[in-house]
């Protein structure tokens, strides 16, 4: 259902609110880059401090913004099963073409209380669900006969697979089928997660290269290996430096050195160490992107 390059938009604020002219000339840029979906309010979107008003007026300002030309998947995952579900009724209610759902966080559920979960949101909302484990960030990690009791669902997806686990994320395609979109949420493992059999990437990076990430799949989908593994290797260090610091304040960073929004932050995060926005600075001097 959903392929290729998306990404994980982050969410410009100035002056302490949502800077929505940012954001929708964000929106454009990628359109016209050859991003193909769009995915507000997730972890790169700073979900975790927007508050409810704010998410339901992202998700909605990005779902007029694009207007249909490419898919949005809104991120609306809580640690509460009854928020994410008003969350997921919101996005579907916006006309969002499916959602982005994190394990629970800080609550460390079992594996059945992952199911659970999943499952009743399901059930309580019928629209396109893709999990999301990110066991750095939410303490668990969802194991993949998990996903696959949870892919027996019919709205249930795909995944965006974030541990970083190769050999996690061939079970997971193992088990679950080709038909079962599994997307990396690791950049550096998108190029060997296609090999694999996944078919797509919700993407750091893409917020600062659009065009050579979407590049790199056009390429591997068209069978031009050579060349997809040529921008792999291009985009490979910006890759580290997105994270060398907690997502997204390395890529707000850098987005704001492109002059595309305000170097600005919710607390508690906050403003890049200087030693490293140095060394940002010149790695976007060295790919070309300032």
């Amino acid at each position: 259902m959903f392929k290729g390059s998306m990404v994980a938009i982050v969410t410009p604020f100035k002056n302490g609110k949502v800077d929505e002219k940012a954001l929708g000339d964000l929106i454009e840029f990628h359109i016209k880059s050859g991003t193909d979906v769009i995915v507000p309010c997730g972890t790169t979107g700073e979900s975790a401090t927007l508050s409810h008003e704010e998410h339901h007026r992202v998700v909605e300002f990005t779902v007029k913004t694009v207007n249909k030309r490419v898919p949005v998947i809104a991120g609306a995952g809580s640690n509460s099963t009854s928020e994410t579900i008003d969350l997921t009724n919101y996005a579907k209610k916006a006309g969002a073409d499916g959602v982005l759902l994190i394990t629970p966080y800080y609550n460390k559920p079992t594996q059945e209380g992952l199911f659970q979960h999943f499952k009743k949101v399901a059930e309580s909302v019928d629209m396109p669900i893709v999990l999301y484990n990110v066991p750095g960030r939410t303490s668990v990690n969802m194991l993949p006969p998990t996903v696959a009791r949870l892919r027996a669902i019919k709205n249930i997806v795909g995944i965006k697979e974030a541990t970083g686990d190769l050999k996690q994320v061939s079970e997971v395609i193992r088990l679950c089928g080709r038909d079962f979109d599994v997307l990396s949420g690791d950049d550096f493992t998108t190029l060997p997660m296609l090999h694999l059999g996944g078919v797509g990437a919700i993407s750091v990076t893409a917020n600062i290269a659009p065009a050579d990430a979407a590049g790199m799949f056009d390429a591997f989908f068209a069978g031009k290996y050579d060349e997809a593994l040529k921008l792999h290797f291009k985009m490979e260090p910006m890759h580290s430096f997105m994270f060398v610091e907690t997502n997204p304040i390395p890529v707000k960073t850098a987005l704001a050195m492109m002059g595309r929004i305000s170097e600005e932050f919710r607390l508690p995060l906050c403003a890049m160490a200087d030693a490293n926005k140095e060394k940002l600075k010149k790695a976007l001097k060295d790919y070309g992107l300032i």
